[in-house]
């Protein structure tokens, strides 16, 4: 399977917790669609101390597994939005 480009997308958005609107991440995400994924690789800024845990309110919104080779974080639905 193709892995996803290393470059990536030129827009980014600010990843929150839909519970306390700490920032979570800044990341450069591709197309129109709901927020689903992070590739580690295009995060610009990680604002977490833990991995997958929020700063603010210690709620874990993400898992960390491998899509399409590359390591990423998948969102639980409804944990993360995005601005």
């Amino acid at each position: 399977m193709a892995k996803p480009n290393k470059k990536g997308p030129v827009q980014t958005v600010m990843i929150l917790c839909t519970q306390c609107k700490s920032p979570l991440f800044k990341y450069r995400k591709g197309g129109k669609g709901a927020l689903v994924k992070c590739f580690r690789e295009r995060i610009v800024e990680d604002y977490t101390q833990k991995t997958c845990h929020c700063p603010g309110c210690d709620r874990e919104f993400a898992r960390e597994t491998l899509i399409r080779g590359a390591p990423a974080y998948k969102i639980i639905g409804g944990k993360a939005i995005m601005k």
